[in-house]
């Protein structure tokens, strides 16, 4: 027994590396992506073939059903936070682990609810908070693996997602009119259960330094000493023997090694000493502009998200198109979708090119693309919009999320917190995008209403993201007199003919300040 766990601690333990591997046992953690990118969001996107069913089950109304799923946004996105807290506390492999049997179990229990109140809770709550403590970890590990192939490999990985709904929609559809939804539930809930096997796979990555690199820190340390003077006559040279009192390059470099070694011992742990525990959830990134800035992108860009892929297929029918070939539409969208991540995964690895404002001319164009869906008619011309949508969500889709490791947002050192907080504040739009929609549908009897909600959300999240990059550079300022500057020169006791006109200047007070941008 002690064997078999020592081989499996090996197996599945920490991975320590010298550097970013950009590679290694990445590529098993972006397969692991890849399925749980399959069976979270291709999943919750294809729920829209059941819509039907389940108003004809409970006599329910549009909106009423929508809120399955909305509610299950919402408890994916907001509990966000606690998915970090935990991956901090406990790790990533338990934590997706036990979120794959949470989905699982979610699912299975829906197909033996007998009202929409009981699935609210099944596949609302226990099944969205399962998505939740699967996804975020599951991403987050990835983007460490990996460095200069970040954008390509998150992209491949996420068409996970697409090739799930191409996949899904039309074998659902068939399995659904042979068995029922019911028991295509139990289906897909067994086949949710394997996000357990992919948690196993997340091993954690160590970055150590080469003993290479430590033995010649520690060679160049020894140089240093050697050159160092044996006392202060040595560097400031004696008055006596004619020195002129001016220190020659040499004693000044000398000086300036004495100097930063002392500093090093200064600033090095004494040995009683306990180390500072890392945060479990660092909630700074709340006072750093760009990222409140990009957090209300990702609130109102969500709207556009869910919404199309949940009434596509009642547009279709609409509009005169035969429910069966409607639900190749959601096909249509995610071939397109597939495309749009590989070729933003490429476009990304560019290096000269500001990664933030390809993603602001993505969502431009898919803000266009959702107010055209409500002026075609005919299987075509939905399938024409589907294609331009699917490839445009593609491109945003697979970069909201790792843009956080970018310098213009917040970096790779602070994305783990930030993506738990950004995720949290997504949330809210998750919840009110598809009953907003549902609303608008009983309202107006038109499915193309939901399509404008859409459309309103991804512009106002365009304006939002266009200021995230003058957030970071620091042009979002605001004049305003410090505190000392307006104390008169007696209360500083200094007097007015000592006083400088710099006492006087007003400060810029921007909400953010990064040396490295200005």
């Amino acid at each position: 027994m002690t064997k078999w766990w020592s081989c499996t601690k090996r197996c599945l333990g920490p991975n320590v590396y010298t550097d970013v591997p950009d590679g290694g046992w990445g590529w098993v953690v972006a397969v692991a992506f890849f399925v749980v990118e399959a069976f979270t969001y291709g999943i919750i996107k294809t729920f829209g073939i059941f819509l039907n069913d389940l108003m004809v089950e409970f006599e329910e109304s549009n909106s009423r059903i929508s809120w399955i799923l909305s509610i299950c946004v919402f408890v994916m996105t907001f509990t966000a936070p606690l998915s970090s807290l935990l991956s901090n506390r406990f790790g990533f492999q338990p934590v997706v682990m036990v979120g794959g049997f949470l989905i699982s179990l979610g699912m299975i229990t829906t197909a033996f609810t007998t009202s929409v109140n009981q699935m609210y809770i099944t596949t609302g709550i226990i099944a969205g908070l399962g998505y939740c403590l699967t996804f975020l970890p599951t991403v987050t590990i990835l983007s460490q693996y990996f460095c200069k192939r970040r954008s390509i490999v998150t992209s491949m990985a996420s068409t996970g997602e697409s090739i799930a709904i191409f996949a899904f929609a039309p074998a659902f559809t068939a399995l659904k009119a042979k068995i029922g939804w019911r028991y295509t539930m139990v289906v897909i809930g067994l086949l949710q259960g394997s996000i357990v096997i992919c948690g196993t796979l997340l091993r954690p990555i160590v970055i150590k330094p080469s003993p290479s690199d430590e033995s010649s820190k520690e060679k160049l340390s020894t140089q240093q000493e050697a050159k160092q003077p044996i006392n202060g006559e040595q560097l400031h040279g004696s008055a006596g023997s004619g020195d002129s009192g001016v220190q020659s390059l040499e004693d000044t470099e000398v000086g300036v090694q004495v100097t930063e070694k002392e500093e090093q011992k200064a600033l090095s742990p004494k040995p009683n000493e306990k180390p500072a525990r890392h945060k479990l959830l660092d909630l700074s990134v709340l006072k750093d502009g760009s990222f409140l800035c990009y957090s209300a992108f990702g609130l109102f860009a969500t709207l556009g998200f869910f919404a199309p892929q949940l009434y596509v297929v009642e547009l279709s029918a609409s509009r005169g198109v035969d429910r069966d070939k409607a639900a190749y539409s959601l096909s249509v969208m995610a071939v397109a979708e597939i495309f749009g991540r590989l070729s933003i995964g490429w476009i990304m690895s560019w290096r000269r090119l500001r990664k933030i404002y390809v993603l602001l001319v993505c969502v431009l164009l898919l803000c266009l693309v959702l107010v055209i869906f409500t002026l075609v008619g005919g299987f075509w011309g939905v399938a024409v919009c589907c294609v331009f949508y699917g490839f445009l969500l593609g491109n945003v889709a697979s970069t909201h999320i790792p843009m956080l490791a970018e310098d213009d947002v917040v970096g790779i050192q602070r994305m783990a917190s930030a993506a738990g907080v950004y995720v949290c504040i997504q949330s809210f739009a998750g919840l009110a995008g598809p009953p907003l929609g549902g609303v608008l549908v009983d309202i107006t009897d038109n499915y193309g209403a939901a399509f404008y909600s859409c459309a309103g959300g991804m512009a106002l999240g365009a304006i939002f993201l266009g200021m995230v990059r003058p957030a970071k550079m620091g042009k979002l300022c605001w004049k305003k007199t410090t505190q000392e500057s307006q104390k008169s020169p007696a209360e500083r006791g200094t007097s007015v003919k000592d006083s400088s006109p710099e006492d006087f200047v007003e400060e810029d007070i921007c909400p953010v300040t990064n040396p490295n941008d200005h």
